[in-house]
C-alpha cells in the first residue's frame, strides 16, 4: 500500500501555495510534512513517500531552496517516519521541465535533469524510486534508461486518461514500453479518478498478458470523481483548483474501487491528489483480509460497522427516540452504492458523460 497525497492536502493546511504546487514546505515546515506522513503511516500505508514532487530546478523560479536542498530534506523526513513506523520510503520524481516546456526535446538534457534529481534520493539510500506524474511515454522510457545502472526498483505511473499519452499512445503500449524499459511496476497516478483509472489499468493489464509481460500493476489515482474532465483531467473542470471539495470521494467509494483493482491484478495500490489519510485507511481497512491485518488506525474506524449496529439495536422497539443511525445504515452496501449529494440546490448529485476525456461542454 502506497501513501496518499502531499501537495494538495498541505495546500489546504496551509503549506503549499496553489499553482506553484511545490515541495519547499519540506524546507520551511519539515513539521507539517511529518506529520501528514504520520497520518498516513498510522493509516495504513506501507510506503512513505519522500515530498519531490516538482522538485527540479526548472520549477523552482522564486523558490528560497534549490532542488537539493528541499529533496535532502524531504529524504530525512521520509527516513524517519519509515524509522517510526517501519515504512519503506520510496523516492519520487516527476516530469522534467527540459520535457514539458521545451518545443524541441532534447534527450541529453531531460536525462540530466533526470538524474540530477536522482542523486539525491540514491544518496540517502530509498527503497525504491517511482516515476510518477509523467505526461510522456517518451519522457518515461529516457527517465527509465538512465535511472537503469542505479541500483533500485524503478517504478513508472504515467498520468493519463484511456487515450493515452500526450502523444496519443495508448495505455496498453505504454505499459508493455515501460516494462520493456526496466520499469518493475507501472500503471497511472493523478488527473483521473478511481473508476476511470481502473479503465485505464485494464487496457493496461490486457496488453501486458498479450505480451507475456509479467510485470505488477501500480494505481494512485485522483481523490476526486471527475468523469467530466477533458483530457488534462480534473485539470478541466471548472472548479480546479479552488472548488472541487464537493466532488472528493467518499471512503466507501474509495474501498469500492479498492476492491476492484485489486480483482484486476493491481498490488501497488495508493492515492493521489486529493486521497486524504481517512482515505488511504479505507483501502487498507478494505484489503484487510488479504493482507492479514487492520491499520493502526481502525482503531478510531467503525469500518465493518460494528458500532453502528449495535446503537441500532439498543434503540429497536423504543418509542419516542430520536437517531441518526437506521437498519439501512448498518449495511456496506448502502454505503457502496450510494451517489452522494454535493447539497448544493443547483448542482447535480452525480455527473455521466459517455467520454471522459471529450465531454459534450469542449
Amino acid at each position: 500500500m502506497g501513501d496518499g497525497s502531499y501537495v494538495f492536502t498541505l495546500e489546504k493546511r496551509g503549506y503549499v501555495k496553489a499553482g506553484k504546487f511545490t515541495p519547499e514546505a519540506a524546507c520551511e515546515h519539515p513539521d507539517a510534512v511529518r506529520q501528514l506522513a504520520r497520518e498516513f503511516a498510522r493509516a495504513g500505508a506501507d510506503v512513505t513517500q519522500t515530498f519531490t514532487y516538482g522538485s527540479t530546478e526548472g520549477k523552482l523560479e522564486g523558490c528560497s531552496f534549490s532542488a537539493e536542498e528541499i529533496n535532502e530534506a524531504a529524504c530525512d523526513i521520509a527516513r524517519g517516519v519509515a524509522r517510526e513506523s517501519g515504512t519503506l520510503v520510496a523516492g519520487g520524481i516527476t516530469q522534467t521541465k527540459a520535457y514539458t516546456y521545451q518545443q524541441v526535446k532534447d534527450k541529453a538534457l531531460v536525462q540530466k535533469e533526470i538524474l540530477h534529481n536522482a542523486e539525491v534520493l540514491i544518496k540517502n539510500k530509498v527503497d525504491f524510486i517511482i516515476l510518477e506524474y509523467f505526461r510522456n511515454l517518451e519522457e518515461m522510457e529516457w527517465a527509465l534508461e538512465v535511472l537503469s545502472a542505479c541500483g533500485l526498483p524503478l517504478l513508472a505511473s504515467l498520468c493519463i486518461g484511456p487515450r493515452g499519452d500526450s502523444a496519443g499512445i495508448l495505455p496498453g503500449e505504454c505499459a508493455v514500453r515501460m516494462a520493456r524499459a526496466g520499469a518493475v511496476a507501472v500503471g497511472a497516478n493523478c488527473l483521473f479518478d478511481p473508476f476511470i483509472n481502473l479503465s485505464v489499468l485494464a487496457m493496461m493489464k490486457e496488453s501486458l498478458v498479450e505480451a507475456g509481460l509479467d510485470v505488477h500493476l501500480m494505481a494512485q489515482p485522483l481523490g476526486f470523481r471527475t468523469p467530466d474532465g477533458g483530457r488534462y483531467g480534473y485539470c478541466d473542470v471548472p472548479e480546479f483548483p479552488y472548488a472541487l471539495e464537493p466532488r472528493t470521494v467518499t471512503r466507501w467509494e474509495v474501498r469500492k474501487w479498492a476492491r476492484e483493482a485489486y480483482s484486476l491484478g493491481v498490488r501497488y495500490i495508493g492515492g493521489c491528489c486529493g486521497f486524504e489519510p481517512y482515505h488511504i485507511r479505507a483501502i487498507a481497512e478494505e484489503l484487510s483480509p488479504e493482507r492479514g491485518r487492520l491499520p493502526e488506525g481502525s482503531d478510531k474506524s467503525d469500518h465493518d460497522l460494528s458500532l453502528m449496529r449495535k446503537i441500532c439495536d439498543s434503540y429497536t422497539g423504543k418509542k419516542d427516540v430520536e437517531t441518526m443511525y437506521g437498519s439501512a445504515k448498518c449495511c456496506p452496501n448502502y454505503w457502496k452504492d450510494m451517489q452522494p449529494s454535493t447539497g448544493r440546490p443547483k448542482s447535480s448529485a452525480c455527473s455521466t458523460v459517455p467520454d471522459p476525456e471529450f465531454p459534450a461542454s469542449f
